[in-house]
């Protein structure tokens, strides 16, 4: 807690400059620098991807604008990621909405367990769902686009076939998930997914909940051996890029317009991402021998029938808060079906 308040105040003084420099950088003609701090590793492709949207950025701006990126949690951790936009520790921030669970309570709607089936469908949804009821959780920054990866599945290091062998297992979760996996008769333990590799590897939780990707991405194939494509069930992660309101304000109009119109491609280009590397990730652990378990329709209905309380659960909750949470979530599902 000493060291994140020391880096807040270290990293203020240096936003209060670095806002001074951008709103005096179109006079004096120099490029402005806006620093990203990114959650995903530098090698694994949503990162890199992130890096393309910074170059596009200086190629559309002619180099008026360039972005330096800060992957893996360097500059701010994925939990604090957001409030360090809001702070002006960053510019810029990617990560997880679900890392900071009950900041978001409305846009939890993306992360239940819909039935997800793509990685594209799920991107376009949460944008969709942003711009159609804006929900106010989001007011203290600029969005620049929302994204969220393809099924969720569960991983284990040994099979589960039916609900009942996933009774005591304890699964990595985090946020919604957690609620998911207990609803399915197994104990969540949370952790960053930094950490997951190592505690799979030692035993210390038996499974994880994430899309087939981060089997290659973040390399959990080598330590998990089955996957249980429970599709009817599965859940999705809502992420955000965001920028600080001070930073996006002092840009010029044009710059910004530039920027708008860069997003709205890279909300296709995320998406799309997430199914190509969904697909990498199940070549990379097919290649090891990880066995891919189908459930049978009728263990499908258990599984759908088990997260049920789920949906219930959130639109109760988003009543007591005086937000809209039964037409969010009607919307979602509708809107759900047309996509995939």
């Amino acid at each position: 807690m000493k060291h994140w308040k020391l880096a807040t105040a270290i990293w203020g003084l240096w936003a209060i400059g670095s806002f001074l420099t951008i709103s005096t950088a179109f006079g004096q003609a120099k490029p402005v620098d806006l620093y990203y701090s990114n959650v995903f590793p530098a090698p694994h492709k949503i990162c890199v991807l992130n890096v393309e949207w910074g170059k596009e950025i200086e190629k559309r701006t002619n180099g008026r604008v360039k972005v330096t990126m800060f992957p893996g949690g360097t500059l701010t951790p994925g939990d604090k990621c957001y409030d360090g936009v809001v702070k002006g520790l960053s510019h810029l921030g990617h990560s997880v909405f679900s890392y900071t669970i009950g900041k978001f309570p409305l846009t939890e709607v993306i992360d239940l367990p819909l039935g997800y089936r793509s990685g594209l469908a799920a991107t376009k949804l949460v944008n969709e769902y942003y711009s159609k009821f804006k929900p106010k959780e989001l007011d203290e920054v600029k969005v620049m686009y929302l994204h969220a990866y393809g099924p969720g599945l569960i991983h284990t290091r040994k099979p589960v076939n039916k609900l009942e062998d996933l009774k005591g297992m304890k699964i990595r979760a985090t946020g919604t998930v957690s609620r998911i996996v207990q609803a399915l008769g197994a104990t969540p333990v949370a952790m960053p997914m930094p950490d997951t590799y190592d505690a799979l590897s030692r035993g210390v939780v038996e499974g994880v909940v994430c899309p087939i990707e981060a089997l290659e991405g973040w390399k959990l194939g080598e330590v998990v051996k089955f996957t249980t494509q429970n599709f009817i069930a599965a859940n999705s992660g809502a992420m955000f890029v965001v920028m600080n309101k001070d930073s996006w304000n002092s840009l010029s109009s044009d710059i910004q317009k530039v920027i708008e119109k860069v997003n709205e491609e890279w909300i296709v280009k995320q998406g799309g991402l997430w199914d190509e590397i969904d697909k990498s990730g199940a070549e990379f652990v097919n290649k090891r021998g990880h066995k891919m378990i189908s459930l049978p329709q009728e263990e499908q209905e258990r599984w759908a029938k088990a997260v049920r309380p789920l949906l219930d659960d959130y639109v109760n909750r988003m009543k007591a808060k005086g937000l809209p949470g039964e037409e969010v979530l009607k919307f979602c599902l509708d809107r759900l079906k047309t996509l995939q």
